[in-house]
């Protein structure tokens, strides 16, 4: 086994082996993964990720196609302003059924 590289803190771990499980790629982690304390922060939070020696080049090529995917996304800024769903027309026309459908009823009510 040889070591890919480390990550800081089980959760990360467990994306990168995710990832790497989803390409077929036999992976062992070593370090905090599994302890009653969550750590994420310094080299107590280090989880180191192995891989077979003869899985390593594709390894390392998978975390380069994610590093290459990620950085040439479009930034968030770029898709505009988030749309808002605006339901007040949506409650006029339902107000609107509803005073065509009752005012019949209402005017047969009270026609007696």
């Amino acid at each position: 086994m040889s070591r890919l590289t480390s990550v800081a803190g089980p959760f990360a771990a467990h994306l990168l082996v995710a990832r790497l499980q989803s390409e077929g790629i036999d992976v062992q982690l070593r370090g905090a993964v599994n302890g009653p304390y969550v750590l994420t922060v310094g080299d107590i939070a280090r989880v180191d990720v192995f891989v077979p020696d003869d899985q390593l080049d594709d390894a390392k090529l998978v975390m380069l196609v994610d590093e290459v995917d990620s950085a040439m996304s479009a930034p968030r800024e770029w898709e505009g302003e988030a749309r808002t769903h605006r339901r007040w027309p949506l409650w006029i026309a339902l107000t609107l059924i509803a005073i065509a459908v009752c005012a019949p009823v209402l005017r047969s009510l009270t026609s007696w």
